[in-house]
């Protein structure tokens, strides 16, 4: 049996694994036990009562996070000419399209969004098997096929993420920093919270969520209670 260090038990310490946390509580404790050198991500961890394997039970959307989400995101869009200026001068990280095409097909996927335009979605939908498992691939319901590619680059930049049920029926979301002050991460989970009970099937039945977990890049888990958000 592997041995438990100091550091791990008295973290472990601060976390009564009896207790579900109310937000404001849960996002003050995991600033506290987050002792890694770098500026660690929060995550949170919502498991739903739906069977993601029945299309009309599978939970989608994004979300724009009040304070974003701390992280330097990498945009690539994938345009015609006559769009690259305005892109670049909404922050985009790399514009144009046959050649970063060609670099994809050739294995570089080193960015964070993909955005394109429906004119060029023949040309990006032939690198699905790529950028599908990686979670890249560019879909009008997260507003990254669009014309307007500025507004898109802009609101990415600003924090919006988007989302999806695994095949588990759990959505994982990375919404803060470390660094953050607790109430600004408790803002951003509370928006990701809020906008996935509003995306509640109606074919779902029973229980909604069923469970909530917060933690930064190595820590433990701590659970939130589910009292709002059962239903």
């Amino acid at each position: 049996m592997a041995r438990i260090g100091k550091k791990r038990k008295e973290i472990l310490g601060k976390i009564d694994q009896e207790k579900a946390y109310s937000v404001s509580e849960a996002c003050a404790l995991v600033k506290e036990i987050t002792t890694t050198k770098f500026d660690a991500s929060i995550d949170v961890a919502v498991r739903l009562g739906v069977d993601p394997r029945k299309a009309n039970q599978m939970v989608r959307g994004t979300v724009a996070l009040p304070h974003g989400t701390g992280k330097d995101v990498k945009v690539l869009v994938l345009c015609t000419p006559d769009k690259e200026a305005e892109a670049t001068e909404a922050g985009a990280d790399y514009v144009g399209l046959d050649e970063y095409i060609t670099k994809i097909k050739g294995g570089w996927t080193d960015v964070d969004v993909i955005v394109t335009m429906p004119s060029v979605m023949g040309k990006v939908g032939a690198l699905g098997r790529i950028l599908g498992p990686r979670g890249l691939m560019p879909n009008p319901k997260t507003g990254t096929v669009t014309m307007d590619v500025a507004k898109a680059v802009t609101e990415v930049k600003a924090g919006k993420i988007d989302f999806r049920v695994d095949k588990f029926g759990i959505i994982h979301a990375a919404v803060a920093k470390a660094s953050f002050e607790a109430i600004k991460i408790q803002d951003n989970v509370n928006e990701l919270l809020n906008t996935i009970m509003k995306l509640k099937p109606t074919a779902a039945k029973g229980i909604y969520v069923k469970s909530i977990n917060i933690s930064s890049t190595m820590s433990p888990g701590i659970s939130l209670d589910t009292k709002a958000y059962a239903t």
